[in-house]
């Protein structure tokens, strides 16, 4: 299988977001595909699935007028073309409430996947999340994330230049 080069979201199959289970046809080209986009695209029109040549050329989101991530849950980055290449090139995540996109050194972060405290602990990461937790995106102290994350999971991002980790959690 093709390997796709998605700066912020850099193993999309590993991460869900693509799925290979069958052969479909790519709403945007008309292609057959055996690797597909399912997840969340903010247009007007139904899109079912994408292809990833369409997304990573931008094809689908010029088509259908269409965004991967809403741009209005970001941090802000000072350069337009990384807020165009994160919301119109680079394949989402479905989160259970409003999907967050953190930045850091003045870039978007890279989205690792879904993590709970046990795969944090178990990668060396807990220590670090603790460090560069953000209540500004979660809404909760440290102390309830944490809580949170023993049964349930957050959402994993890495700084593309500095590598620190950083952890998006949905809450009710």
């Amino acid at each position: 299988m093709k390997k796709y080069d998605f700066r912020y979201h850099p193993d999309p199959l590993e991460t869900g977001a693509f799925k290979n289970d069958k052969t479909v046809v790519c709403d945007c080209c008309g292609k057959e595909t055996d690797v597909y986009y399912t997840g969340p695209f903010y247009s007007v029109e139904d899109v079912e699935q994408l292809c990833p040549e369409c997304i990573q050329s931008g094809r689908a989101s010029e088509k259908y007028d269409g965004e991967f991530q809403d741009g209005e849950s970001t941090d802000p980055v000072s350069d337009p073309a990384k807020l165009e290449e994160l919301v119109c090139r680079t394949p989402g995540y479905c989160g259970w409430q409003q999907e967050y996109w953190p930045a850091h050194c003045d870039d978007y972060c890279a989205y690792l996947g879904y993590y709970d405290w046990k795969k944090l602990e178990k990668e060396g990461l807990a220590e670090e999340i603790e460090e560069t937790y953000r209540e500004d995106i979660c809404g909760v102290d440290f102390a309830c994330a944490k809580e949170h994350l023993q049964w349930d999971s957050g959402y994993l991002f890495q700084c593309l230049h500095c590598r620190k980790h950083f952890i998006c959690i949905d809450f009710d």
